[in-house]
């Protein structure tokens, strides 16, 4: 006669929606990789979740409205909702809109988070993790084949517009063992390309006084240009990240040149007026940044350089807007992304005088646009009949989409490839270009 064996019993189920930058998707990876550690399954979908975490965007005014909007509709989908993330240090802001959420956290605190969700729906104490396995590089929310790489938290700096160092405090950077071994077992999971970021890529092991540590026996400072030379051993493309143009980023440029690391620069320039950028109290605004520009070019010609930019500063006059412009025609930047001026809470800039009128704010933003396409366009232009390689991102239709190192994903271009082979997600693939628009580039599989 045999014993019934009692049905299994079911995991506590977790749904998560994640908004914000690449730092925010990190952190959501981290929380979801404690969580599938403890049995919890994490669902799709709103109605089989027990319980849904939303991870909020704070740092403009439209992140925090997206962030309610999400949080509303997650209530009204579930009903049982955690908050967490940098919206999160402003728990009365939430609870006045949403009273019913069950707990509110700020940003990085993933103990209080998981101590949340245990509350509201305990974990299977069945669960074996020896077992039950997790992947090694833990829970990914990007594609496969690649991933972000957060080497620090926190900013030291102190610019007027922004309230980063608020939420998420001053410079810690992480020690660079354990970023090395995370990166080290992407790779081994089948990571193509590594994202480096964190808030100021640049001044990574600043606060640790570039302290040695190691990895894999050997030693390695904390500090960035030893960090990317490790990196560029890994065999993956390595694409760094909110890099700030000190003088130690020319470190890093023959790392490029010689192809251990893509030659890609994301520099958060923000404005070119002397006047503008001291009144942002921008790092190192002093600096001849175009000198430094042509000088990088002339040791990596290949180099792509992307940037962000604010019009209709507080104070921004005509004359500031058109140095912008004239500054731009002569750096003939690759890549780059605008935004209007948009007061934030609790940002300095918010007391500077002579706001910029919201017609004339939206004007500059045109006339920006319609400059830096043409400068991007034909930079483009440029690379028509050169050979690339390629990583494929997805398959659609009309055929295979992906990237070159001209192209950070989601914020930047795509390579459209005609080809007969059968490409899948994180192939590589050598390919002739053939046309580009302002954004995107054709090409042939060679």
């Amino acid at each position: 006669m045999t014993t019934p064996t009692a049905a299994p019993k079911k995991a506590p189920s977790v749904g998560f929606v994640s908004l914000g930058c690449p730092k925010a998707l990190v952190d959501s990876e981290r929380i979801l990789t404690q969580l599938r550690m403890e049995g919890y399954d994490v669902v799709p979908t709103y109605q089989d979740a027990d319980v849904v975490v939303v991870n909020t965007c704070g740092f403009i005014d439209s992140a925090k409205a997206e962030s309610l909007e999400v949080i509303g509709e997650a209530i009204a989908e579930n009903g049982r909702v955690i908050v967490t993330g940098c919206m999160g240090v402003e728990e009365n802001a939430i609870r006045d809109v949403h009273p019913s959420v069950l707990a509110v956290t700020g940003p990085q605190q993933y103990e209080q988070v998981v101590n949340a969700v245990h509350e509201v729906v305990p974990p299977n104490r069945e669960h074996n993790p020896l077992v039950d396995l997790v992947p090694p590089q833990g829970i990914k929310l990007t594609p496969r084949h690649y991933a972000y790489l957060k080497i620090s938290e926190g900013c030291n700096h102190s610019c007027s517009f922004c309230i980063i160092p608020s939420m998420r405090g001053k410079l810690v950077s992480r020690p660079v063992g354990d970023v090395l071994d995370e990166a080290q077992r992407l790779v081994k999971a089948g990571v193509k390309e590594l994202l480096v970021i964190s808030q100021d890529t640049s001044a990574y092991g600043v606060d640790v006084k570039y302290r040695t540590g190691f990895w894999n026996g050997q030693p390695v400072k904390t500090r960035m240009a030893e960090l990317c030379e490790a990196l560029g051993t890994l065999g993956v493309w390595v694409r760094l990240h909110y890099v700030y143009p000190y003088p130690h980023v020319d470190d890093i440029i023959p790392l490029m040149a010689a192809g251990k690391l893509l030659p890609y620069l994301d520099i958060p320039f923000q404005h070119a007026s002397p006047k503008i950028l001291k009144a942002m109290k921008r790092p190192a605004f002093e600096d001849k940044t175009l000198a430094r520009i042509k000088a990088w070019r002339e040791q990596c010609p290949d180099l792509i350089i992307r940037s962000t930019f604010i019009v209709g500063f507080p104070g921004e006059t005509e004359e500031d807007f058109q140095y912008l412009l004239d500054w731009l025609s002569e750096a003939q930047l690759d890549r780059v992304g605008c935004f209007q001026y948009s007061p934030v809470d609790g940002a300095p800039a918010n007391d500077l005088a002579g706001p910029v009128p919201e017609a004339i704010k939206q004007e500059r933003w045109e006339r920006f646009m319609a400059h830096q396409q043409a400068i991007s366009s034909a930079r483009l232009q440029q690379r028509v009949g050169r050979e690339i390689e390629v990583l494929v991102d997805e398959v659609d239709e009309q055929g295979p989409v992906g990237r070159s190192f001209f192209d950070a994903p989601e914020i930047d271009g795509n390579v459209y490839i005609n080809t007969d082979r059968n490409l899948k997600p994180g192939d590589k693939v050598r390919c002739r270009i053939t046309n580009a628009d302002e954004y995107d580039l054709w090409a042939e599989t060679v």
